[in-house]
C-alpha cells in the first residue's frame, strides 16, 4: 500500500469521477476525508469503502459547503489538527453551469470561481503548514481539456478551469523547497452525470470518439490512477504541470 498511513482531503469525493479516487487512495492505504454536500452518497460510498477494504485506509464523511470560504478552511484546519497533519488534497469539486455568456448573471460568474478555484485555494492555505513543517506534501487540482480549446456555454467553468492550471504552476514554484508537489489533471469527456447537460447523449459519444485517439470511453479508473501516481512517491521529481487524461484528444 504506497499511501499507507497518509491523510487525504478529496472534495466533491462522492461526485462521478470522486468515489473511485476515494476508493482508490483508501486501498493504497490512505485515510480519506471526503468534504461533499451531497450527504446521502457520500455515506453510501463510505460505508461501501468500509464493507470492502477493511485493514486498508479509512474514509470519512465530511459534510462541507465549498461557496462558504470561511466554514471550508475552519473545516480543513480542525482535520489537520485532528490527524496530524493533511498530507493530500485533491481539489475536484467543481459546479458548471451552461447557458450562453449573455444569459450568466456575474453573480454565478462569481459562483463557479467561489467553489472552483476560491475554495481550493482556502484548502491549500490552510493546509500547507503542516505540508511545509512535515516536508512532503501532495496536491492535484482538477482541470479539464475544455481550457486548451475553449468549450461554448461554459465560459464560468473554462475560465475556473484556466485558473486552476496557474494555480498549480504559482503553487508549486513558492512550494516545491519544502517537499510539497504540485500538479494539474486535465480530464477529457467522461461519461458522468455532467454529461446529462448534453441533449443528444449518443451524438455526444459520437463526438467525443471522433476527437480521441483510444477509441473507447474513459473510465473513472482512468482518472484515479493518474492521481493515485501524482499524490505517491513515485513522482516525487514531477511537479507544475498538468496530466492529460482524455484518450489523445488533446495533445499539448
Amino acid at each position: 500500500m504506497v499511501l499507507k498511513g497518509r491523510n487525504a482531503i478529496i472534495t466533491g469525493g462522492a461526485g462521478g469521477l470522486g468515489c473511485e479516487m476515494v476508493r482508490t487512495l483508501a486501498a493504497e492505504g490512505a485515510n480519506v476525508h471526503v468534504l461533499e454536500r451531497n450527504a446521502e452518497a457520500a455515506r453510501a460510498l463510505v460505508a461501501e469503502v468500509a464493507a470492502g477494504q477493511q485493514g486498508r485506509g479509512r474514509v470519512e464523511f465530511v459534510p462541507c459547503d465549498l461557496a462558504d470560504i470561511d466554514g471550508t478552511q475552519a473545516i480543513a484546519r480542525r482535520l489537520a489538527a485532528a490527524s496530524g497533519g493533511i498530507d493530500i488534497l485533491v481539489n475536484n469539486a467543481a459546479i458548471y453551469p451552461s447557458r450562453s455568456i449573455h444569459e450568466y448573471s456575474m453573480d454565478e460568474y462569481r459562483a463557479v470561481q467561489r467553489v472552483n478555484v476560491e475554495a481550493g485555494v482556502a484548502l491549500v492555505q490552510a493546509l500547507t503548514p503542516a505540508m511545509m513543517e512535515k516536508r512532503w506534501g501532495r496536491i492535484v487540482n482538477i482541470a479539464s481539456i475544455t481550457f486548451y480549446g475553449g468549450w461554448a456555454n461554459l465560459m464560468p467553468y473554462v475560465v475556473s478551469k484556466g485558473s486552476l492550471v496557474g494555480l498549480t504552476r504559482s503553487l508549486a514554484r513558492e512550494l516545491g523547497q519544502y517537499g510539497i508537489t504540485v500538479n494539474a489533471i486535465s480530464p477529457g469527456a467522461f461519461p458522468t452525470d455532467a454529461e446529462k447537460i448534453h441533449p443528444d447523449p449518443e451524438g455526444y459519444t459520437r463526438f467525443v470518439l471522433d476527437h480521441q485517439s483510444i477509441k473507447r470511453r474513459g473510465s473513472a479508473r482512468d482518472i484515479a490512477e493518474a492521481i493515485l501516481f501524482l499524490v505517491s512517491d513515485r513522482s516525487a521529481f514531477i511537479t507544475g504541470q498538468t496530466l492529460n487524461v482524455d484518450g489523445g484528444w488533446v495533445m499539448h
